[in-house]
């Protein structure tokens, strides 16, 4: 398994990868869908199981502890849906625990490689999109989003990046940091300064923890509010994501859940004692509606908000196979 800045603890992967999501040591929903793949290729290769039996049962309860870690990241449950479909396919034609172990591990493998190479593309097809000059402004930290904007730059394209710090947990720091590092020309500007600068911006590009069949994006919270300014100024609105993010569930009428985290990440402990009548809301995500949203860049082509339900019907043309 190549290096992808994460390495499950070989003595308890699941928990201990379940823990590094859930507290977002791992972040970014392409690195914890691959963090998830990994933890359950080394639980698969490295435990040791008295039958096939108790095989299938352990994995599958693995599988849904680490679906549970982060709720609204639709990354994680895809992922992990696609190794233990696998093992459902193995398991119905009562295939040896050595086959099953190796079809695992094939299929972790794969996953990781799609999901790099979708990456990839993404920047490349994205990178088209920006021009000399432009001014593209950012929120929160995605691996599609730098994918594009160092492919731009690396085409050898000059334009300028406002990078959203992206409280409480200051993600766009991440972002700033590693496009400077590559040589980007970038700032880092608070969130409730968006509306300062977006009279300057000609692109806003994000990513995405979720993707609706209605074309609506589930995405750290404060996108849909820079999405408003964006589209008040007249300024295009463009999201980076991966197919596995889109939610197949959506096309059944379910909605994605909205995670809320702990108030401690909003303000201090003694802060929050010393005012324990405040009550402190900390939502993860927010959801912006397919009609602030110009263009949805993935691996397969880049589509408009309302194209997106007719590429989940071309990738589940099958009955919703591992999705539950």
């Amino acid at each position: 398994m190549p290096w992808l800045g994460f390495v499950p603890m070989r003595s308890n992967p699941i928990d201990s990868t379940y823990q590094m999501i859930k507290e977002m040591e791992v972040r970014g929903a392409g690195r914890i869908a691959r963090a998830a793949v990994m933890a359950l290729e080394e639980y698969c290769v490295s435990s040791r199981f008295s039958s096939t039996k108790e095989f299938y049962r352990n994995l599958f309860a693995a599988g849904e502890k680490l679906k549970s870690a982060r709720p609204t990241a639709v990354s994680l449950p895809n992922s992990v849906n696609y190794v233990l479909a696998a093992a459902k396919r193995n398991e119905a034609r009562n295939a040896s625990l050595r086959e099953t172990i190796r079809a695992i591990d094939e299929a972790c493998d794969s996953f990781v490689a799609s999901s790099l190479k979708a990456t990839k593309m993404i920047g490349n097809y994205g990178a088209r999109r920006i021009q000399d000059g432009d001014v593209v402004l950012t929120h929160c930290n995605s691996e599609a989003v730098t994918a594009i904007l160092t492919a731009a730059h690396e085409a050898g394209k000059r334009f300028e990046v406002f990078a959203t710090e992206t409280r409480p947990r200051f993600q766009g720091r991440i972002t700033a940091s590693v496009l400077a590092r590559r040589g980007l020309n970038v700032s880092l500007i608070p969130d409730s300064a968006v509306r300062v600068y977006m009279r300057k911006v000609d692109t806003v590009l994000v990513g995405a923890d979720a993707i609706a069949a209605n074309g609506a994006v589930i995405n750290k919270i404060g996108t849909s509010q820079v999405a408003l300014v964006a589209h008040e100024t007249r300024a295009r609105f463009f999201v980076a994501a991966e197919t596995y993010k889109l939610s197949a569930t959506t096309m059944l009428g379910e909605l994605v859940e909205i995670e809320h985290r702990s108030p401690y990440e909003v303000v201090p402990r003694a802060w929050l004692k010393a005012n324990s009548r405040v009550k402190v809301k900390n939502p993860s995500f927010d959801v912006t509606p397919p009609e602030y949203i110009d263009l949805i860049i993935t691996e397969r082509g880049i589509y408009p908000p309302q194209g997106i339900v007719f590429l989940m019907k071309e990738l589940y043309a099958e009955p919703l196979v591992g999705i539950e």
